[in-house]
């Protein structure tokens, strides 16, 4: 019988095996990476567009370049590729990135063929109809009124701009206006520069069949496609002289306030990363945190908090986050301060730190379990400009980092009386 009253057993995670992709150049030079995975006869396919919100002359353009894909194509109109998808049982996602614009089909292998002729379509011969963008600027236009009423909202916006200047593209934000004074040419001319056979690379996961991959060489890598054009690499950017202090944006009626407080840090190359995402892992990166376990479970101010480090082209930050009632604005922003301190001044206890490393581990080994997870996971190396081994060493690092090295991060990378704090609320 299984005995209830004791735990499992933990067993450290030693190794981390992770499937990497076939890789081959098509004709036309672009690369086909190949993730063969799963028993369902089902795919996933990303093309991965060289572009982002830093490539754009004016806010909102890629984003809406990007949307703007399946509302029309010079045989499709935007009901009939909505209709034939959901016919063949496709789904179709368009996102964007600081980076990258991406497009991602979900395809039964039965209909491969019949969905990929679509997304070839929305690549190549999209046509930006003036009334489906009028139908699709309104609908996101309304959408960021209501988000702009959001104190998480308002209060992430003003940190980023902080941290990276209004002028910087992270740190740079769209008004209403801007949805009002971006039109189809605007659109078109985006799509003519960065959308090319030159510019994207292909992912492909899932049940791969040498017929779905010779489907794929015919579409997308015989000839080239598209009007190439020279895409400048990314480049850094001037940043301010970053200087801690509280900025309120006033919401006289709102229940609660957004609490956000941080400082500039590495990005994900710096060898310091590693360690560092231990260390906010301990802080505030998971339910047992110490963040949550204090301020949730201890001192009641809030129903969650997080740490995290977040990334951006050649920078990231930290990111303390929470909602809380507000009276309890200050008591939080005191409790946050008094964990950092510490983490500066106590050795993490080695049952704590074993606890952390194995979740962390745990996280890695479920975040690349499936097939499609599999895309995700170099996709991220490929858009964030990692090294091929990133996930290995990062692992490594995880597993050997020490408690008097997080100890000499905190004190290195962490100043909690000098750190930006935003609050978004109601003050008292």
């Amino acid at each position: 019988m299984l005995d209830r009253t004791q735990c499992p057993v933990i067993n450290p995670l030693t190794d981390l095996d992770i499937q990497q992709p076939e890789r081959e150049i098509m004709p036309n030079g672009v690369p086909l990476n190949i993730l063969r995975a799963g028993n369902e006869e089902v795919l996933r396919m990303d093309i991965l567009i060289g572009a982002g919100t830093w490539h754009q002359a004016l806010p909102l353009q890629a984003l809406f370049t990007n949307r703007m894909l399946r509302e029309g194509t010079l045989h499709l109109t935007s009901s009939e590729i909505a209709e034939r998808l959901d016919f063949y049982g496709a789904w179709m996602e368009l996102s964007t990135s600081m980076n990258c614009n991406f497009l991602t089909l979900y395809s039964l292998n039965k209909f491969f063929p019949q969905s990929l002729a679509i997304l070839s379509a929305m690549m190549k011969e999209a046509t930006f109809p003036e009334e489906e963008m009028k139908v699709t600027v309104e609908s996101n236009r309304q959408q960021f009124i209501v988000n702009s009423t959001k104190v998480d909202v308002m209060a992430r916006k003003e940190f980023n701009k902080v941290i990276f200047g209004e002028h910087h593209p992270c740190g740079r934000h769209a008004v209403l206006e801007d949805y009002d004074r971006l039109t189809t040419q605007d659109l078109k001319g985006f799509y003519r520069r960065f959308y090319h056979s030159e510019n994207c690379s292909i992912y492909l996961s899932g049940y791969v069949t040498e017929a779905i991959l010779n489907q794929i060489r015919n579409e997308f890598g015989s000839a080239p496609w598209g009007e190439p054009s020279l895409c400048e690499p990314l480049t850094p950017l001037p940043t301010p002289v970053f200087e801690g202090r509280r900025i309120h944006i006033e919401y006289s009626t709102a229940v609660q306030s957004s609490v956000r407080l941080g400082c500039p840090l590495m990005d994900r190359n710096h060898p310091d990363f590693s360690g560092m995402k231990v260390l906010t892992t301990v802080l505030g990166g998971y339910f047992g945190s110490r963040l949550m376990s204090n301020i949730r479970e201890e001192k009641g101010y809030t129903y969650g908090i997080s740490a995290t480090i977040a990334s951006y082209p050649f920078q990231g930050y930290l990111a303390i986050g929470t909602e809380t009632a507000n009276e309890y604005v200050e008591p939080c922003i005191r409790e946050v301060k008094n964990e950092i301190r510490r983490l500066q001044e106590e050795r993490i206890s080695e049952q704590e730190l074993t606890m952390v490393k194995n979740y962390m581990m745990g996280e890695m080994c479920r975040s690349y379990e499936g097939p499609f997870s599999l895309s995700d996971a170099w996709i991220f190396v490929e858009t964030a400009g990692l090294e091929k081994n990133f996930f290995l060493t990062h692992a490594k690092k995880i597993r050997s980092v020490t408690a008097d090295e997080l100890r000499d991060l905190a004190i290195k990378y962490f100043r909690p009386d000098d750190m930006l704090e935003v609050v978004a609320g109601k003050k008292m």
